[in-house]
């Protein structure tokens, strides 16, 4: 249900506020009415106001009135500025015709940075009169009109203790955009589940799938015994190489910069003559196997443990002849038959509280874009028993008046056999009873609960189709790529690993800068010795070096300068060679950064996510600080001729001297 507040400012600084409900909830209860106040006036509250809270029906009973004090120290006429436009009565009818329009899709366009305009919010120009806002509201130039409206903007955000979006997009859990998405274009929400809404412990739920991962090995034969998970062993974003029982780290051209063989990290000398020549190319699937999600790392580390195992020749010969890639093979059986034998997810289902991290914004955050007109689909690969479990147990006790997971979506889809969902057509059938006893059907119906089916029925259910959607999942490949791929659906990706490297890359500032302090030194240094070496050359073929005064240089003075030189870039070698080894340590001592690949580049994890994903966080929570009508702007891309910034500081610097 909607409630649209209607506020009035005193001379004594008394804020009153009755709270209108739509008119399909008239007949709600007190306590309805009374939450939704306090929460609507609770932003004043954190801020110092005096609470002096009364409710008491109308004689029609169909709104409340609740009263709250204002202390002196309040910039009461910004406040005043804020809750103007709702000095009136605004009620359903008047949001949805008299005073303002939402523009629709038959009559949208684009907007400058190419974005539909569909779903914006329009005020009727006859209302602005009204609302106290005529012709002279604004005086001078828009430019100066905005930047006065900004200031005044951060300052009521401030008052109401509410992070800006750039504020917030500076921290661990910001929302960051690779493709400008404006939310209010959006008509539909798909998500996924598993790392997505639902939050593992991954030392807890991974560790479990490598223990059963062991038994299975164990039963086939293969020495286990003193093996560990250690999931630090490995990240996301990394790369098996079957081929070689290697774990490589590439960058965004597919250069490996970082292998290990087994679990023994290998020298940069020993990457660069195993792999100086090639590169990590994804679509080659019988060699290469790309970590997309903290799914792969339990197996990850139980691959490269048993290469390990492989190479000291402990494997048992009766196990038949085996190369690296007939290792992997067999380690990935151990694995699915872990999931499919039923007794990890019985494990995990039984003592939810074990495995599950809750979010307790979570769910409030799908209730503003559910509310907001968004249609909410849950899109998982998961059977329906585990789905109801994990989402109850997530999700049910955080939701208000007695709501449940069921009453977020309008459509369920579970056992959905994602990547082949968003690639071709398959049967669907609706689940009818809690033990989850299915019947064929051709149609989804709004509040449905199905399994299997594809998202052409989804769009088809739905009447809304393509970029209209976006869907938000955790895995790269099958969540992000294929629906954006195939369907042209709007992508969010869900990493919750960024907020530790944002932390790490914050704590390790000072060493970053004093590494490129000395890179720098050695390029400006190694400048002058070139130029020297140059001068030398040219020197003895009897032709003039490149200016005179090199020209006239003593040949003992070149010689010289050109030693001392060599000395000094030698000896920042030894002192830059370390300091980039342990960059990035701090996020992990083995493979450095998630998103990068050494100091500058970028890794192949951060150019999958800037290929497929148009917006990537940590966490669907995050949402909740945003709204679901945030237009997100992807930031200027910085490129190798950006000089021009350079260029401008120094003509500025010139005209101010």
């Amino acid at each position: 249900s909607s409630f649209y507040p209607q506020f009035s400012l005193t001379h004594s600084h008394t804020l009153s506020l009755s709270v209108f409900p739509d008119k399909d909830s008239v007949s709600s209860s007190t306590p309805r009415y009374h939450m939704n106040a306090a929460k609507v006036l609770s932003m004043f509250a954190v801020h110092g106001v005096d609470a002096s809270l009364s409710v008491a029906p109308t004689t029609n009973n169909c709104f409340k009135n609740t009263s709250f004090t204002i202390p002196t120290s309040h910039n009461t006429t910004r406040l005043a500025k804020l809750l103007k436009p709702c000095c009136c009565t605004i009620d359903s009818k008047s949001i949805g015709g008299d005073v303002f329009s939402v523009t629709p899709p038959n009559k949208c366009d684009v907007d400058y940075l190419g974005e539909s305009t569909k779903g914006d919010l329009n005020v009727k120009l006859e209302q602005l009169e009204a609302f106290g806002i005529g012709d002279d509201a604004f005086e001078g130039p828009i430019e100066e009109v905005a930047r006065s409206e900004t200031r005044e903007a951060e300052d009521l955000l401030r008052d109401l203790g509410i992070p800006s979006p750039s504020s917030s997009r500076n921290s661990p859990r910001g929302i960051f955009c690779t493709r400008t998405l404006n939310l209010r274009s959006i008509s539909a929400i798909g998500y996924d589940m598993d790392y997505t809404l639902i939050h593992y412990n991954v030392m807890a739920w991974e560790g479990r799938a490598y223990d059963y991962c062991m038994e299975n090995l164990k039963n086939m034969g293969f020495p286990v015994d003193g093996l560990a998970f250690d999931p630090d062993l490995v990240i996301r974003g990394l790369v098996i190489d079957k081929e070689r029982g290697n774990l490589v780290k590439a960058d965004r051209f597919g250069y490996v910069k970082r292998a290990m063989h087994g679990t023994k990290m290998l020298s940069t000398r020993a990457v660069s003559e195993m792999y100086g020549r090639e590169l990590v190319d994804l679509r080659k699937e019988s060699r290469w196997e790309f970590l997309n999600t903290l799914f792969s790392v339990s197996e990850a580390v139980a691959y490269m443990q048993m290469v390990d195992r492989l190479d000291d020749g402990t494997i048992p010969a009766e196990l038949g002849p085996l190369d690296y890639k007939g290792l992997y093979k067999a380690v990935g059986k151990a694995l699915f038959w872990a999931h499919v034998e039923g007794r990890l997810k019985s494990e995990i289902m039984s003592k939810p509280e074990q495995f599950v991290e809750p979010d307790p914004e979570l769910p409030l955050a799908l209730l503003d874009q559910k509310e907001a007109g968004k249609k909410l689909v849950l899109i998982t690969n998961s059977d329906f028993l585990y789905t109801d479990k994990m989402m109850r147990h997530s999700f049910n006790r955080f939701l208000p008046n007695d709501m449940g997971w069921r009453d977020l979506f309008d459509i369920v889809i579970v056992s959905a056999r994602k990547p082949e969902f968003f690639q071709t057509s398959s049967p669907m059938y609706e689940v009818v009873t809690g033990e989850g006893l299915m019947r064929p059907c051709f149609k989804a119906q709004p509040g449905g609960l199905y399994s299997g089916g594809s998202a052409q029925m989804v769009e088809n259910s739905l009447g809304i189709h393509g970029d209209e959607i976006l869907y938000v999942g955790d895995h790269i490949y099958t969540d992000v790529s294929q629906s954006k791929l195939h369907l042209r659906w709007r992508t969010a990706l869900i990493c919750r690993e960024l907020e530790e490297e944002y932390n790490a890359l914050i704590n390790c500032r000072s060493d970053r800068e004093s590494l490129i302090e000395l890179i720098n030194q050695k390029e400006v240094v190694g400048d002058l010795f070139n130029q020297l070496r140059l001068a030398l050359q040219r020197r003895s073929k009897d032709r003039p070096a490149q200016t005179l005064a090199a020209t006239n240089m003593d040949d003992e003075d070149l010689t010289e300068s050109m030693q001392k030189l060599l000395i000094v870039m030698q000896r920042l070698d030894e002192k830059i060679a370390p300091m980039l080894e342990a960059d990035g340590e701090l996020f992990n001592s083995r493979w450095g950064f998630l998103s990068r690949a050494g100091l500058w580049d970028k890794s192949h994890l951060m150019r999958q996510i800037e290929k497929y994903a148009d917006i990537y966080t940590s966490r669907v929570s995050n949402f909740l600080y945003y709204t679901p009508f945030m237009y997100f702007r992807s930031q200027e891309q910085n490129l190798a001729h950006d000089s021009y910034a350079h260029y401008c500081s120094q003509i500025n610097n010139e005209a101010s001297s």
